[in-house]
């Protein structure tokens, strides 16, 4: 989360640089460079031996019985069930009145869906019911062509969304499982049972009245523009309006032609049939606003579901776009998602600051130019920022403005559908970074004062304001919020097939007070009592519940700083249900450590940090992301080698003391983060090979309140970008750095140390800065003294045998000095030391980390047959 950016617009000014095959006659605006000409074009248009250990506990839960016509899961107890008490309906019942919208089972006949539009595949019907004889495949492009035949014992991509409409979700569970994995919680079970009963009382209730969480989460069906056979519905929740009309290039801005009905609930709606040709009565790429007469005075407002929004050049606002292109123009998935990984290795990214050039990027170029090489550094996953389209660039997407909509600044909708193919046929999982925590301030693009009031989505007044980030904050015990964000993040996993979220912001979620100024030490009263906000971890328990059901493969990751216990422990055993928590401690320890001589660097809290999560709770681990590399802070790079980055990475000229500190340490501090961090690792894009610069997005002077002015860039993008030409040239020492990292990813894919079970730190010696430990049949070896090196230092293993080194970070290949001999024979004795039943003798050279590994038997006769002489 960037913690400094506030959520204020500015308006934006042309790039130099314009996309291939654009023009536009104010000289190609950049915000639209990359969407379609259609849009511009036309108006209609514990620390030692406990490390994390893979979990080996069944999950709590109990079979569910699914009523398959309606989709919706019967849990014992539950209003839907005839053993439920009266007392639980009376109380469900005025929390959702039967007759509200909110209870309105999506499958009514008097409700239009987009199901009711005549698709060129039937993602309504069972696959028994498609048309054999007229069955739809595949052909080149992405594109749909006639068959006569249809498979269907194959799973496809293209029947996905199905085969998720049939699904239930799990059941609640007991939630009791957390005190078997962590006793201490037995202290705080009054809150943590009372948070799974609040949970647990919304699923029944959504069982109830909306069919179940797997109904409920296709709000996008009923809400903003939905299409029929007949015509356009559109629906808005704006329970504040006096009145409403839809306007737009269809009907010429025109406040009088399309006026909104609204029924007892807030929802306005208006049903608008098809020309008599037969053609829609909104063109696809036509702009779209809903006008209200609220509280606050008259106002456009772009539809809350909208699917698209742009900023039409030369002008501030943005437009929403009525996104609804012919069959034959839209992206259709080719390839499956890929399995999920036993282990994450995630290359975290921006779409527009990903090009060389300071420009901003578009979907389509990142997928030509930047996922090949997230491919061949060894990442199998992808994590993608700034999606959610948002109105202010520098915000770095944490302000959204429309949550629905993918930013229109890099292209359009399919592009990156397109994109999101490309990266499953190279085997990578996409994961989105999803701002669920806050939304922007923005009256005129955003939610914020949707309907004239402060309360529509957010909490009002003082509570639905987080004042350092300038945002505004969600109702999460709100039934249409509910609605909002968990269709929300239906939306991007069904419709673009992400395969999974990092949940961004979190801690701020939990609890009323945000994190701010608060310091977690770890006292478990931190975590439960009234500073919980217990709504917003029920979401998260519901929104988890969802992905995870309707998409099992599928991967949540949460920001968290304050340790949350029960994090990354499944809902039905009274967790939170993420899989992962970002392991933030870490980079904030590097940055304290580098402001630091070397000398007073101690290993033992170094191992502390990176072992210092909670058991059975998987981890992503990271020495710097996005957060490290922004303008105010510097990168681990430019802590170690500030300005001699610019004038001393070249091979060809002799280097400085420290530029060579600089490339040591920066290779071991990204190894051993990976190696004792956590199951999963996380690098962002261009800190693989030291990238020199910070991140600078284009702005403007800012001008505060208190007449203050905080300068700005003169809106260049020469800091908004990533300079990828700089580790690929073999002839800087980013070059090294980059095949280091390489090397790096590719020796997990190959050992899965990140995931053994077996994990041992045998050695922390503060006099001699060295780290010894082993995951699975590795064992790595750590001098962090700037001057020792230490000739037959014995060293602990578990396994006898004889070893190879598998990685050495003073390989010249990597930029290191080639001080060890990789012919060198590493044979164990027998006897204990550092704790362990065996050990063997290495050279481990200052300011070097090396890796071994112990030599399975298949090689040891390999090797004895190839030294045996061949008999003529």
């Amino acid at each position: 989360m960037v913690y400094t950016l506030s959520g204020v617009r500015f308006p934006s000014v042309p790039s130099v640089y314009k996309s291939p095959g654009f023009s536009s006659s104010n000289g190609g605006d950049h915000r639209n460079a990359n969407v379609s000409s259609v849009f511009l074009k036309k108006k209609h248009s514990l620390s030692r031996k406990i490390l994390a250990e893979k979990s080996s506990y069944e999950s709590e839960s109990r079979p569910s019985t699914v009523a398959a016509s309606l989709g919706k899961v019967l849990v014992p107890g539950s209003p839907s069930d005839s053993s439920s008490s009266s007392t639980d309906q009376l109380e469900f019942a005025q929390l959702v009145p039967e007759n509200s919208p909110a209870s309105t089972d999506v499958d009514s006949p008097t409700v239009e869906h987009a199901s009711d539009v005549e698709p060129a595949i039937d993602l309504t019907g069972s696959v028994a019911e498609l048309d054999f004889s007229s069955s739809l495949q595949l052909q080149e492009g992405g594109k749909l062509k006639q068959s006569k035949t249809l498979d269907t014992s194959e799973v496809t991509i293209i029947d996905e969304s199905d085969r998720i409409r049939k699904k239930g979700i799990p059941p609640t569970g007991l939630g009791q499982k957390i005190y078997e994995i962590d006793p201490l919680l037995k202290n705080h079970s009054e809150h943590l049972d009372y948070r799974f009963s609040q949970y647990k009382k919304m699923r029944e209730a959504i069982d109830k009245y909306e069919g179940g969480l797997e109904a409920f989460s296709r709000g996008y069906e009923k809400m903003g523009f939905t299409r029929s056979a007949t015509g356009i519905t559109y629906r808005e929740w704006a329970p504040g309006a006096k009145s409403a009309c839809l306007i737009g290039d269809f009907n010429n801005w025109d406040p009088n032609a399309d006026v909104m009905t609204r029924n007892e609930f807030g929802v306005w709606e208006i049903f608008l049939p098809n020309n008599a040709d037969g053609s829609p009565a909104i063109p696809h790429g036509s702009s779209v606003k809903i006008r209200m007469d609220t509280p606050s005075g008259v106002k456009d407002s772009i539809p809350a579901w909208i699917k698209f929004s742009v900023q039409p050049p030369g002008e501030i606002p943005y437009n929403g776009i009525y996104y609804d292109p012919p069959e034959a123009e839209r992206y259709v998935f080719q390839h499956p998602r890929p399995k999920r990984p036993k282990s994450l290795r995630i290359y975290e990214s921006h779409i527009g600051m990903s090009s060389p050039k300071p420009k901003i990027n578009s979907y389509m170029e990142f997928r030509d130019e930047v996922l090949p090489r997230i491919k061949k550094l060894g990442y199998n996953a992808v994590q993608i920022m700034a999606i959610q389209e948002h109105s202010y660039y520098a915000s770095f997407g944490y302000h959204v403005t429309n949550f629905f909509a993918p930013s229109s600044r890099f292209g359009t909708p399919d592009d990156l559908k397109s994109l999101i193919d490309k990266a499953h046929e190279l085997g990578i999982v996409v994961l989105m970074d999803i701002v669920h925590s806050h939304a922007s301030n923005n009256t005129l693009d955003g939610l914020n004062m949707f309907d004239g009031t402060d309360s529509c989505y957010f909490h009002s007044g003082a509570r639905g304001y987080h004042w350092m980030w300038d945002s505004r904050l969600f109702n999460y015990g709100h039934w249409e919020v509910l609605r909002y964000l968990l269709s929300n993040a239906r939306w991007w996993l069904d419709e673009f097939k992400f395969d999974g979220f990092r949940f961004d912001g979190v801690t701020s979620m939990m609890y009323t007070h945000h994190g701010l100024s608060v310091g977690f030490t770890g006292n478990y009263n931190e975590y439960f009592g009234f500073a919980t906000d217990v709504d917003a971890v029920v979401y998260l328990m519901l929104v988890n519940d969802l992905i995870h059901g309707l998409f099992p493969d599928a991967i949540t990751i949460g920001e968290d700083v304050s340790g949350m216990p029960a994090f990354c422990i499944p809902v039905q055993d009274g967790g939170v249900g993420f899989d992962y928590r970002l392991h933030m401690a870490i980079a904030d320890k590097w940055i304290e450590l580098l402001k630091k001589r070397d000398e007073d660097w101690r290993v033992g809290d170094i191992v502390h940090t990176l072992t210092n999560r909670r058991w059975r709770e998987k981890c992503v681990s990271y020495a710097e992301s996005h957060d490290q590399a922004l303008v105010g802070d510097k990168t681990i790079a430019f802590w170690l080698m500030d300005k001699d980055m610019y004038d001393f990475m070249a091979l060809d000229r002799p280097s400085t003391p420290l530029i060579d500190r600089g490339i040591a340490l920066h290779k071991m501090i990204r190894l051993v983060t990976m190696g004792l961090g956590g199951e999963g690792y996380l690098n962002f894009m261009g800190n693989e090979f030291g990238h020199p610069e910070w991140i600078d997005f284009p702005r403007a002077d800012q001008h505060l309140p208190d007449g203050k002015i905080i300068p700005g860039n003169g809106f260049s993008y020469d800091k908004c970008r990533r300079r990828f030409d700089l580790g690929d040239a073999d002839y800087l020492r980013y070059h090294g750095l980059q095949e280091f990292d390489q090397a790096m990813q590719h020796l997990e894919e190959r050992y899965e140390f990140m995931t053994s079970e077996h994990q041992f730190i045998s050695r922390k010696d503060e006099g001699d800065r060295m780290i010894v430990f082993e995951r699975g049949n590795l064992v790595f070896v750590f001098n962090f003294h700037w001057t020792s090196s230490y000739s037959d230092y014995r060293i602990g293993c578990l396994k006898p045998g004889k070893y190879k080194i598998v990685l050495d970070s003073d390989d010249p290949l990597f930029g290191g000095f080639g001080r060890i001999d990789h012919n060198a024979k590493y044979f164990t004795f027998e006897g204990w030391y550092d704790d362990r039943p065996c050990s063997f003798m290495v050279y481990a050279p200052s300011r070097t980390a090396v890796v071994y590994a112990l030599v399975d038997k298949e090689e040891v006769v390999k090797e004895v047959e190839e030294k045996e002489p061949v008999e003529e």
